[in-house]
């Protein structure tokens, strides 16, 4: 016996060494406690008004490991938890989590700008469970697989949503199919591209042609292109005499003609998209319209046409009309820009209709500085909203004449975006999905003023700073991780980084 225990002594030991190594490596990892204020992972989400695929329903939701397995109309479930825990939001609505499938983290390379902690924590206090991360204004811009990987390994162990990418389809890869299928197969959900200057040296911008040859790489993955639609127009010059600080020269200089331009120009590309053609299984999303008339118009043609086309609006466009931005007010420059009243109007009128599929914030950040908020130059200062905390109440606030209701929210902000990121698993409350939940009181009000508490980055760019807003999130869940509730958020960032596979 003595000489049988010196046999399997070394190997015990070994035995124990490994387990040494897994255990201390599995006590660095957060554990479920600290991923979530809430520390159970089987559970039940109980509400007056729950928003499912099949309409509004009162009853519970079962959550076990992270998914949805359950769903008990209020008749079917008679309040009997059977020993599981219960999380009662009475007549809160319990909705799909936001997916927003166009934001700008800056991480890594600009983090001062914002970045994947900030910019994460100000999505789940605003019910955004899933963010699509653009290419650009980070550095470097994610244009390879070896960029890629350095978005990945920033938001690593700094995200408090899930975070997926989208690559960058510029002049120097959309010739070079290896380099842009091995983007792909690195696993960014698909591609983004500029027709006009992005503003970043290290992301030029494409035509037509490059369009063309990225879309025959994206049908083979079956993944979308998403397209910054704007021709800059040599016949739009800019008069000397006109005052920078005013929001009309501004808009001036991005005419609804450069919408139009671009649009007819992708048109000539898209009809590849078609049953039949050479870039079957591809598709091309229009980013941010703002032109509510003849871009409009172009699309829904070629929708009717069979082409493999969608297009998003942002919350300031339906928010905001020209004749209310104060000269000097460069909180809200954008591109394409905020147009007039009239145009809000048809906006909303084609959001309601379907002919706009989805919504996004664009939320694209910067430092005060370059802001230039104190000298007030439009034609200067840095382009883009800041948005992401506020996206669902602003939505909300704004669609409450034109007859928002909580089903359309989820059509726009959750259940589309999933199918345009290829997100299967996410994107509405039904069994098998993930345990992606906001739950908000829509009649809540409050004011955006500088005692809210605001979590992005630099939140005294925002231009909606001033505004009340109804709509209060009261939690936030992440594949069944509790991450915020009424200001507060979990300990840990557990989100998950999403990779196409």
């Amino acid at each position: 016996m003595e000489n049988l225990l010196w046999r399997i002594l070394p190997l015990l030991t070994l035995i124990a060494s490994f387990l040494v190594f897994f255990l201390s490596r599995d006590s660095l990892k957060p554990s479920h406690g600290e991923c979530s204020l809430f520390p159970y992972n089987h559970y039940l989400i109980t509400s007056k008004r729950i928003v499912t695929p099949q309409g509004f329903i009162s009853g519970a939701v079962e959550v076990r490991e992270g998914n949805i397995i359950s769903i008990f109309k209020e008749e079917n479930w008679d309040g009997k938890s059977n020993g599981r825990q219960v999380i009662d939001f009475g007549e809160a609505v319990v909705m799909p989590g936001l997916i927003d499938v166009h934001a700008h983290l800056d991480d890594p390379g600009r983090s001062e700008w914002e970045g994947f902690p900030s910019g994460t924590r100000a999505a789940a206090a605003g019910g955004i469970t899933t963010l699509i991360d653009m290419p650009l204004n980070s550095f470097p811009s994610t244009v390879s697989s070896e960029t890629l990987k350095l978005k990945v390994d920033a938001a690593r162990e700094r995200i408090y949503v899930d975070v997926g990418f989208w690559g960058g389809l510029v002049p120097e890869n959309a010739f070079n199919a290896s380099a842009l299928e091995e983007l792909l197969e690195s696993g960014v959900l698909g591609l983004k591209s500029f027709m006009c200057p992005s503003g970043i040296n290290d992301f030029p911008m494409t035509n037509a042609t490059h369009i063309k040859e990225g879309l025959s790489i994206l049908a083979k993955y079956r993944r979308p292109l998403l397209v910054h639609a704007e021709i800059q127009e040599d016949s739009e010059v800019q008069d000397v005499r006109d005052d920078p600080h005013a929001y009309l020269t501004y808009l001036k200089t991005r005419p609804p003609s450069w919408e139009e331009a671009a649009i007819r120009e992708l048109l000539t590309v898209t009809r590849d998209t078609r049953a039949g053609g050479s870039s079957e299984g591809a598709h091309l999303h229009v980013v941010h319209l703002s032109d509510a008339s003849s871009s409009l118009d172009l699309i829904k043609g070629a929708k009717g046409n069979g082409d493999s086309i969608t297009v998003e609006t942002c919350p300031h466009y339906l928010a905001f009309s020209a004749e209310e931005i104060q000269d000097g007010d460069t909180r809200f420059k954008c591109a394409p820009p905020i147009r007039d009243a009239s145009n809000k109007e048809k906006l909303w009128e084609a959001l309601m209709e379907g002919q706009i599929d989805m919504l996004s914030s664009d939320h694209s950040p910067t430092v005060p500085e370059l802001k230039l908020l104190d000298d007030g130059n439009f034609l200067k200062a840095w382009g883009g909203i800041s948005s992401l905390q506020f996206v669902l109440p602003v939505t909300w606030s704004s669609g409450q004449k034109y007859g928002v209701t909580l089903e359309k929210l989820a059509l726009w902000w959750s259940e589309r975006p999933a199918k345009l990121a290829g997100l299967g698993s996410k994107g509405a409350i039904a069994i098998g999905k993930h345990a992606d939940i906001v739950v908000w009181e829509p009649d809540e009000e409050f004011d955006l003023n500088d005692d809210h508490p605001m979590h992005s980055k630099n939140p005294s760019i925002s231009a909606y700073l001033g505004r009340r807003l109804s709509g209060k999130v009261l939690a936030t869940f992440v594949r069944g991780n509790l991450v915020y509730k009424e200001g507060n958020h979990a300990p840990a960032a557990c989100g998950a980084t999403i990779l196409a596979t």
